[in-house]
């Protein structure tokens, strides 16, 4: 295996409001990722990947918040953009860049492949009349999230532009019976103004998609199937022109040579990723070309929400193809979060963001750890249950895990001044057995099993199938406590004047205590800072994947044991879910 060259993204968090538990399930499932290929390569010091993401900070809802508050749209981005960060950070998401796409670079990159899909010959942009909604107390046109008005199909009133609440009618705007501001609670007016569009429709941006989103493997299955509908099998295409571009006010980037023109926020959200890893590039003296240049053959991937697919999926490749750039490697997309089988409620407390789960004193690595219990690289969504929630943590980590630890460290540290013993001699010579006359002991074994499930555990990693691993793993754990239970090193432990009782305690306690060493090794990538924690306890330097191939020294000391983690505590979980309705 060659040491690789990757770029990996998350989608970009719009900074209108806070981190939750919902967004924490891409992050997360991202992170460990990254870290997982940053522990492995030929070499042993990590393939050569790079992670970034950035704030979403353009567009209307931004400015009109802003307002509201009677700060810039530039404080309000960077007050918001700190809120993430330390939220993220808090939560041990390692990015190598965390930006905005409020930047030059972004700024850049939009005003690049926009100018060159303009001069595509016949041009990919286009211009056209649409009639929108106008607040004319506020003298703007507003998205559809800011308009309410009485449901066509029921009557009820106080419905949103898109859906009734009601009776579950989907509609357009336009179909609204007295549409009025969110903004102003002014009445709307229908006003014209001429926008651009990307011509997604052309031949050229379909025929490629229907190559790339099917051919090349650049997808999940059930996200090439959703791209089918709408690519349609004949030359017929579901694939509408795009809008990109809004009328001043509007708090963005203005589009060159068209005054009171600006690009839609979701045209430069993606193009955020390039203006990210360039800036990355600037601090680091990476080569950008490298990684972005049509023909490159780096790998980049997109972590992304399934509500996002269309536009990661069409819209991006789309435009990157036809302005020169390269094209995502592969594209993640994975499904919502439910909590207790239902979607996150405000009402119901189960709304819950980032920091009220840390100041109720929950470990985000329960987080971390139970999301990847749950996460299979496909786009089905998963659910946060608090019961198993509780239960799986409090068994499998604290329980099976970090028992081992707590267990071991004892027996070393009271009877053998902190140190193992050589367990590299644990094949033992023996007269009576034919063949080969040698056998390993059921410590050797148990060692063997757990480096043999390596490459599996490796292989699921890859995929993104860290449910699998985690299983796996647990229950390689369990069959080390089964191996300490059936060993009673406690009554060895009251026989240490026999000296064969002595040296078969030291044997086992320093096995076992292999054993906790390269479970750790496994579950680094998931829990960051339990495995710092466990190696700061082994005395060991940070552990890479290629330490599955070593063992602990003869005579290596170990440290005092701290606790490493705690129980979770359901009342804290309860007072988590009060504080958040």
């Amino acid at each position: 295996m060659n040491k690789r060259k990757i770029l990996v993204t998350s989608a970009l968090p719009y900074a209108n409001g806070s981190i939750h538990l919902g967004h924490l399930v891409e992050y997360i499932q991202t992170d460990i990722w990254v870290r997982f290929q940053k522990m492995c390569s030929p070499e042993g010091d990590g393939h050569e990947i790079y992670f970034v993401c950035a704030d979403d900070t353009h567009g209307t809802p931004i400015m009109l918040r802003a307002e509201k508050e009677g700060i810039t749209p530039e404080a309000l981005i960077d007050r918001v953009h700190s809120e993430h960060l330390r939220d993220f950070t808090d939560f041990h998401i390692e990015f190598d860049n965390y930006y905005t796409t409020h930047s030059p670079e972004t700024r850049q990159y939009s005003e690049d492949i926009y100018s060159k899909l303009k001069a595509a010959d016949p041009s990919l942009i286009g211009t056209q009349c649409i009639e929108q909604f106008y607040d004319s107390v506020k003298n703007i046109f507003l998205p559809d999230r800011f308009i309410k008005g009485e449901c066509p199909k029921c009557s009820a009133k106080d419905q949103y532009g898109d859906n009734c609440e009601i009776c579950g009618a989907a509609y357009a705007p336009t179909d609204l019976i007295k549409p009025y501001s969110t903004v102003s609670n002014a009445a709307l007016v229908m006003r014209t103004s001429e926008h651009f569009f990307f011509k997604l429709s052309d031949n050229r941006c379909i025929s490629f998609l229907r190559h790339w989103t099917r051919e090349e493997n650049h997808l999940q299955p059930e996200a090439a199937n959703k791209m089918r509908e709408w690519l349609g099998e004949s030359e017929q295409s579901n694939l509408s022109d795009w809008d990109i571009s809004r009328d001043a006010p509007y708090f963005g980037f203005e589009i060159p040579n068209a005054s009171g023109k600006y690009f839609y926020v979701w045209l430069d959200a993606p193009i955020g990723y390039m203006g990210s890893f360039k800036n990355l590039c600037n601090q680091r003296n990476i080569n950008f070309d490298e990684f972005w240049k049509k023909g490159s053959t780096t790998e980049l991937y997109h972590f992304i929400g399934k509500d996002i697919l269309y536009f990661h999926a069409l819209f991006w490749p789309a435009m990157l193809e036809n302005s020169g750039y390269r094209t995502p490697t592969k594209i993640f997309s994975h499904g919502f979060l439910t909590i207790n089988g239902e979607k996150m409620s405000k009402s119901r407390g189960t709304f819950i963001t980032a920091e009220n789960y840390l100041k109720q004193g929950l470990d985000p690595e329960y987080l971390r750890y139970y999301y990847a219990a749950k996460l299979n690289g496909t786009m089905e969504d998963i659910d946060l249950n608090f019961d198993d929630f509780t239960a799986r943590v409090n068994s499998d980590l604290v329980g099976k895990y970090i028992n081992i630890a707590s267990r071991v460290a004892g027996f070393l540290v009271n009877y053998f001044n902190y140190r193992v013993t050589d367990i590299s001699g644990l094949v033992i010579q023996s007269d009576s057995l034919q063949g080969p006359e040698q056998f390993k002991t059921g410590g050797a074994r148990l060692i063997d099993e757990l480096l043999e499930n390596a490459d599996l555990i490796h292989t699921h990693m890859e995929n993104r199938r860290y449910n699998l691993a985690i299983s796996t793993i647990m229950a390689l754990t369990g069959k080390v406590n089964e191996y300490w239970n059936q060993q009673k090193p406690w009554d060895k432990a009251k026989q240490l004047d026999d000296e064969q009782q002595k040296l078969s305690l030291h044997l086992v306690s320093s096995i076992t205590i292999e054993c906790f060493r390269i479970l750790t090794i496994f579950l680094k990538p998931i829990l960051p800072k339990l495995a710092q924690n466990a190696e700061s306890f082994l005395n060991v330097e940070p552990l890479q994947w290629k330490d599955l191939s070593k063992t602990l020294l003869p005579g290596h000391q170990i440290k005092a044991y701290k606790h490493l983690m705690t129980r979770i505590d359901r009342k804290k979980i309860d007072a988590m879910i009060e504080a958040s309705k």
